[in-house]
C-alpha cells in the first residue's frame, strides 16, 4: 500500500525553540520558513511549526489511560519502521528527553502489540512515536 504524505500544521509560542527542537534534538530538514513558520521534513511527512500564543492544550494537557498510563491527548506522531524507531528512542535518550511515557512495548503479548514512546515538544505539543513488528497488527482489534 502506498501513503500520501500527511500535512500537519502545530502551534508553537516559542518559534526558535520549537525550530531547534525539531531540527537538531530530531534531525529533521527545514524546508521552507518565514518569521512565523518553519515547514520540516517529518518522516517523509510535511509538519509545519506556526507562531502562536500557547493554547489551553499546551497550557495543561488532558490524559486518557491506556495501558496503565496517562497518554496526553491531543496527540500527534508517526508510525516508524521498528529500526527507526529504535534509533529515534536512542537519539533522543542522547538529547536527554523528557518522555511523558519512557519507550517500552504495550500491549505485549496481546493483538495490536508496539513499541511506542511520548514526548512533548518546548511549546507543549504532545507526539507520538510508535513502531510494530508486524504492521498488519496496525488496525487489528
Amino acid at each position: 500500500m502506498s501513503l500520501s504524505p500527511f500535512h500537519l500544521a502545530i502551534p508553537v509560542y516559542d518559534l526558535a525553540a520549537a525550530r531547534d527542537f525539531y531540527g537538531r534534538v530530531f534531525g529533521l530538514a527545514e524546508g521552507r520558513s518565514s518569521d512565523a513558520w518553519v515547514d520540516f521534513d517529518f518522516f517523509g511527512h510535511q509538519l509545519v511549526i506556526h507562531e502562536h500564543p500557547k493554547t489551553a492544550s499546551q497550557e495543561s494537557a488532558h490524559t486518557n489511560p491506556v495501558d496503565g498510563h496517562d497518554v496526553p491527548v491531543p496527540h500527534f506522531g508517526v508510525v516508524l519502521e521498528w529500526t527507526q524507531w529504535e534509533a529515534l528512542a536512542e537519539r533522543l535518550r542522547a538529547f536527554g528527553t523528557a518522555f511523558v511515557i519512557e519507550p517500552y512495548i504495550r500491549f505485549q503479548g496481546q493483538v495490536g502489540e508496539q513499541a511506542t514512546m511520548f514526548l512533548f515538544d518546548p511549546c507543549g505539543n504532545a507526539l507520538e512515536f510508535k513502531a510494530f513488528k508486524d504492521i498488519g497488527q496496525l488496525f487489528a482489534k
